[in-house]
């Protein structure tokens, strides 16, 4: 007696046998098609008043095809393959449908306006494939083209030529298995259950590698911003030595002098040997060590903030992973696991002047210099769209594109701002005013340098940057 499948293997020739008995496909109208994954078929059929689906799934680990009890996803715009289904076999009646010569291929012949095409479903592993052809066998298109096996448009389906290059027939039985229903109603179950659970397992994996690289990147930027919290540890040190040179301006009279001799009257009358700068006079030294003392105040300030904001997302990143830990639920899975997946979109492109950043659906684009101003403003930007600028500091542009029956959500504007801050020569005093208006208000100042514009009917916005939102604006996508 032969050797049972496990029941985690694909069906066997035995099996696809009693599948499409039950099903009995022949004289079934194709009312639609759908690709909800990139393996994945979905036939939408009627016959008798009843209405019901089947899964054609091309996985190189699972292909099969059984009835469908379960709704499935559609993505918004089909795959190639489906909008072909839906161009050439939607609106078919299926004539027939039976397996060739007991080797895992389901030839379905559809009969459509008068034409006929067959579906070849080839349930091989990774040698899976849908192929259609006309009556001739020339294909029309297939599911996975492969130039090398000739599985292209144009070419020729042969089953006789791909059943004699498959190895020897086994012998298999049905498996008995567990559960009510029809046979195809209970290997719908067993591989769901192996999906579902292989699905988790991969997602856990992808989401938490996410969460390890952002956890890594955020342990870096803290380490280098306390190295930097550091040079500026005391800023009061720097306006002492600007009050000891004021102080002794006539023991340093001339421009020239490297080092000015003196006593520390902060210290205990101490001697104190203070660095000058030989270019400049010995009150612009002082000057010059009063905007240290103001540049390390500002930005101690500065990278305090910066360093707890990225402590607070460090601690949500290790209470996500945490979570992942302890079985997370499907929804937070599934929306870790999509971030991790989705590609990172560029922030500079070529056909594009500027940076581009997204927030949540909406493109915002910095333009950095007074070229890309103006190239933005003049072939880049509409009326509608909104413009951000930091106020009384040299900076940026930032254009938000406007989207049809939408208005700017308030998380849009902080962003913009952010951005309009942090690319500006304010960003070291952590925030500051941002006027915005649409771009319709804005006019080209004449005679001023390329890019140059006055803007009406602007309005304020108050910005206190946050480190954490641009670092999520650079990963390109909005989250809470």
């Amino acid at each position: 007696m032969p050797d049972a499948p496990s029941a985690s293997s694909s069906l066997n020739w035995r099996e696809l046998d009693l599948i499409l008995g039950e099903l009995d496909l022949a004289g079934c109208l194709i009312q639609e098609v759908h690709q909800p994954t990139r393996y994945a078929l979905t036939i939408a059929l009627f016959r008798g008043g009843a209405h019901f689906s089947i899964l054609l799934s091309l996985s190189p680990r699972y292909p099969r095809i059984h009835i469908l009890t379960t709704k499935m996803p559609n993505p918004e715009k089909p795959f190639r393959f489906a909008a072909f289904m839906r161009a050439h076999v939607k609106g078919g009646r299926i004539e027939s449908a039976q397996q060739v010569a007991g080797e895992r291929i389901v030839r379905i012949e559809v009969r459509r306006a008068g034409e006929q095409r067959i579906l070849w479903a080839r349930l091989w592993g990774a040698a899976a494939n849908a192929i259609v052809t006309d009556g001739e066998g020339r294909i029309l298109d297939c599911f996975s083209r492969r130039p090398s096996k000739g599985e292209v448009s144009g070419g020729t389906f042969d089953p006789a030529a791909a059943i004699a290059s498959a190895r020897p027939k086994k012998e298999y039985s049905i498996r008995d298995l567990p559960g009510e229903g029809t046979f195809n109603q209970k290997i719908e179950a067993l591989f769901t259950q192996i999906e579902t659970s292989g699905d988790h397992d991969r997602l856990t994996a992808q989401a938490d590698a996410n969460l390890a690289m952002r956890e890594c990147k955020v342990l870096a930027t803290l380490k280098d911003l306390e190295t930097r919290l550091g040079e500026y540890a005391r800023p009061e040190r720097f306006k002492e030595l600007g009050d000891l040179i004021t102080s002794n301006l006539h023991l340093a009279v001339l421009r020239g002098g490297q080092w000015l001799e003196v006593e520390d009257f902060f210290h205990g009358d101490s001697p104190l040997a203070i660095e000058l700068d030989p270019a400049l006079t010995p009150a612009q030294n002082a000057e010059s060590y009063y905007e240290r003392s103001r540049k390390a105040r500002l930005g101690r300030k500065k990278v305090e903030a910066e360093i707890a904001s990225l402590h607070l997302m460090l601690a949500r990143i290790r209470a996500q992973r945490a979570s992942l830990a302890r079985d997370p639920d499907s929804e937070t899975l599934g929306a870790l696991a999509r971030k991790a997946a989705e590609p990172r979109r560029p922030l500079a492109t070529p056909d594009m002047p500027g940076l581009v950043f997204w927030s949540g659906s909406f493109k915002c684009i910095v333009g950095r210099t007074g070229a890309e101003n103006d190239e933005l403003l003049r072939r880049r930007v509409r009326g509608n769209d909104w413009w951000f600028h930091a106020r009384d500091w040299p900076g940026a542009y930032v254009f938000v594109k406007t989207q049809p029956g939408k208005s700017l959500p308030l998380e849009t504007m902080l962003d913009a701002g952010n951005l309009a801050v942090h690319f500006s020569k304010g960003k070291g005093s952590g925030g500051g005013d941002v006027y915005y208006t649409q771009v319709k208000y804005l006019r080209r100042a004449k005679g001023a340098k390329k890019g140059t514009v006055l803007p009406t009917q602007e309005k304020n916005l108050s910005i206190r940057l946050d480190p954490a939102r641009i670092e999520r604006l650079k990963e390109g996508a909005l989250t809470s």
